[in-house]
């Protein structure tokens, strides 16, 4: 089960705050599919990969009501709970950089303290991409909200790529081996004085 965080409507498209909802987008584009399911505050579609099946859902609730959906799709599907990815932005990581996880803590980041609550656990995998911080002293509510930088646009759209590559991996040979494969890799360059 992937699972990209987002908030929906335009307003919020291209922000960094929907960096799941942008890495599902591309997934489904190399795949051919196209989100046509609406159930359970979701939109969704379910293919086989590899000779898995896969869902790849977007809740269609505010990022920090991402719980509720979440929830609805995992007591239906039943997946273990490890199997569950779900894709988020980070602002502890460089711009671009991927992240696999499973398990800890939600680092401040309310799409995935509403996950946690609702599923009774923080046990399902992640994979985080980075967004840095403000330069110019933004509110982080703010920034998270906005697009990136002109300059980081190519960085990112990197991120994105690698992100696919490593739900991939996930897909098809767990998390531990996402996370070896993908967490020491580096895209792009680190912010002056970070």
């Amino acid at each position: 089960m992937i699972i990209g965080l987002g908030n929906p409507g335009a307003a919020y498209r291209n922000s960094r705050h929907n960096l799941g909802f942008k890495t599902v987008d591309l997934l489904c584009t190399q795949l051919g599919l196209h989100l046509s399911d609406q159930h359970f505050q979701t939109l969704s579609t379910s293919t086989h990969y590899h000779n898995k099946k896969i869902l790849l859902a977007c809740p269609q609730t505010l990022m920090n009501r991402s719980g509720i959906a979440v929830k609805y799709l995992v007591e239906y599907y039943r997946p273990d709970i490890r199997d569950v990815m779900v894709i988020h932005d980070d602002i502890d990581l460089d711009v671009g950089r991927i992240k696999i996880a499973c398990g800890g803590g939600a680092g401040g980041h309310h799409g995935i303290e509403s996950v946690a609550y609702h599923l009774g656990t923080n046990e399902f995998s992640r994979t985080k991409i980075g967004i840095g911080r403000p330069r110019y002293n933004e509110a982080i509510e703010d920034f998270v909200l906005k697009p990136f930088y002109d300059d980081q646009q190519k960085t990112i759209k990197e991120g994105l790529h690698i992100a696919v590559k490593s739900i991939e991996s996930f897909v098809l040979y767990g998390v531990e081996t996402a996370m070896n494969t993908f967490n020491s890799l580096t895209t792009g360059k680190k912010e002056v004085g970070r």
